[in-house]
């Protein structure tokens, strides 16, 4: 496990796109999803993971267990309340891990001491205290946050910070909870904080910046300049609200102002291109073109002047290479002559090893496509290996026939095959088009699962009218939220495959449930 440099020359980077960021998602990420975006954070060289709420959900204590048991070189942590039963949900989840972190929060601000809490700044004091105090009976390394920090009152935080590291927090988080401060201000915040505190060279400061004033990498820069050696943040800057502070911006930042700033991170930034793709595909939160680092429009010219620039040196106009962030600008095109060796070769290229994907699976998938666009692209390739990742292993539920027809003057009809189970099971319906109709089927299929569609997205992936059709689905079983995704050049087989995604993850949901209360009998006996 890699030990985390906090030299006052290192910035340590907490990841909570699992956590705040999973929070916000239209619907949770299942057990599968988590742990695969958990893997790829710890190649892209994140010191701390903050993998979930274990005391939440089941769902969520099995996730976070299983990526303690996974994760060898990044730190896994979990959040708690200021509450004994979610300190042990986090010390029983984590326990599986060599070495973990327990993250404990507590409001401190006026308004959500008096209006949410209803309780005096004493007894926040006492709660927080005592909180950290049982978190160390786990482990020694303790994170607490002073949530809304940003509008808390100066002489309090100060309290507040200096009570909990002599509680034994070893990281003391300084969020702005609400996106609220400006930088001048949230910068002077955390120099007040190591002018006032007198025990505050006993912990690393943290800060947790949100984004509704769109302020979120500023203000965590400026906490940064100020001394703060721990930034949490989200890849994207997805996150509650207006989200976090993204990964990649904080990250490339201190990179690429090395020279200025003088301050360095542990992150591989040849693999934030990779990071941002796949969690985009599984949180279906499409990244805006202009999105700095790794938006579609990121490494783009259109300008004449800024094209001749370029053209004459990159630098006049790119302050970093698309490279150092891990994308490749080359296009290879691939037909379906081309052999497996290729494809293995293209995607060693965009920086995939081979043991992270099924080549054959691959390969299969990536001749049927060549057969109907003729050329097959690099995007084309990274979309085949993200729908390969998400096919489940041993599927309850699986496509095996879709014919649908539709037109003018033409009923919409489809006809589904599903594997479900051990048994094949056939239906036909008729729909307000080709996707309802195949659905309509597939309900007939799985009757007695009552499953409501709550939003469908359509979303191109690739370039021009044989461009892969990517749906995303999101749907409500037993009053929880389910996302699938499907990937095809045929959108009714696309819809179809985000359907069966959900219903695949619905089964798994039921399972777990179904595990829980047996546990739950069997102490009861």
């Amino acid at each position: 496990m890699t030990t985390v440099n906090q030299s006052n020359k290192q910035v340590i980077i907490f990841d909570t796109t699992l956590r705040d960021g999973e929070q916000a998602l239209p619907a949770s990420l299942n057990v599968k999803d988590k742990l695969q975006i958990a893997l790829m954070l710890e190649k892209l060289g994140v010191d701390i993971i903050e993998a979930g709420f274990p005391v939440s959900s089941p769902g969520d204590f099995k996730s976070v267990n299983l990526i303690a048991k996974e994760i060898k070189n990044s730190i896994v942590c979990g959040l708690s309340r200021a509450l004994e039963k979610d300190i042990d949900a986090c010390g029983q989840s984590l326990s599986v891990a060599d070495h973990f972190r327990i993250h404990t929060f507590i409001a401190t601000s006026d308004i959500h001491v008096d209006t949410k809490l209803r309780k005096s700044q004493d007894e926040v004091v006492e709660m927080a205290v005592k909180a950290i105090k049982h978190a160390r009976k786990y482990t020694n390394d303790v994170e607490f946050s002073c949530e809304d920090a940003g509008r808390t009152h100066i002489d309090y935080l100060c309290r507040m910070v200096e009570s909990a590291i002599n509680a034994g927090a070893t990281t003391v988080n300084i969020p702005d909870t609400v996106g609220y401060t400006t930088p001048t201000e949230f910068g002077g915040i955390i120099q007040n904080l190591y002018n006032r505190v007198p025990n505050i060279d006993k912990a690393v400061i943290s800060v947790h910046c949100h984004n509704d004033l769109g302020l979120a990498v500023a203000n965590s820069l400026a906490a940064v300049e100020q001394g703060a050696r721990q930034v949490e943040c989200t890849v994207n800057g997805i996150g509650e609200r207006a989200g976090n502070c993204s990964l990649e911006e904080i990250a490339m930042i201190l990179q690429t102002r090395y020279a200025m700033l003088g301050l360095s991170t542990n992150i591989n930034s040849q693999e934030i291109h990779k990071a941002s793709k796949l969690v985009s595909n599984l949180c279906n939160m499409p990244v805006q073109a202009n999105k700095a680092i790794v938006g579609a429009n990121a490494f783009s010219h259109s300008s004449g002047i800024h094209q001749d620039g370029v053209l004459k040196g990159q630098n006049t106009y790119e302050i970093m290479t698309p490279e150092s962030v891990g994308i490749n600008k080359n296009k290879l095109n691939l037909t379906s002559r081309s052999g497996r060796h290729v494809i293995k070769h293209r995607l060693g290229e965009l920086g995939y090893q081979a043991d992270e994907y099924d080549l054959d699976a691959i390969y299969e998938a990536f001749l049927r496509l060549a057969d109907k666009k003729g050329q097959v692209f690099d995007y084309d390739l990274e979309a085949l290996l993200f729908f390969d990742q998400q096919k489940h292993d041993h599927a309850h539920y699986q496509l095996d026939y879709l014919l649908a027809n539709s037109g003018r003057n033409i009923i919409p009809n489809a006809t589904v095959r599903l594997k479900v189970g051990d048994q094949s099971i056939t239906e036909s319906a008729v729909g307000n088009g080709p996707v309802d109709a195949a659905y309509n089927a597939i309900m007939r299929v799985v009757k007695g699962h009552k499953i409501d569609i709550v939003d469908f997205k359509l979303d191109s992936k690739g370039e021009g009218a044989d461009a892969l059709a990517q749906v995303s689905v999101v749907a409500e079983y037993n009053g929880r939220r389910f996302n699938g995704i499907g990937l095809a050049t045929d959108i009714v087989e696309s819809g179809v495959r985000a359907l069966i995604f959900v219903l695949n993850n619905t089964y798994l949901a039921d399972q777990i449930d179904e595990q829980k209360s047996q546990q739950e009998n069997i102490v009861g006996v």
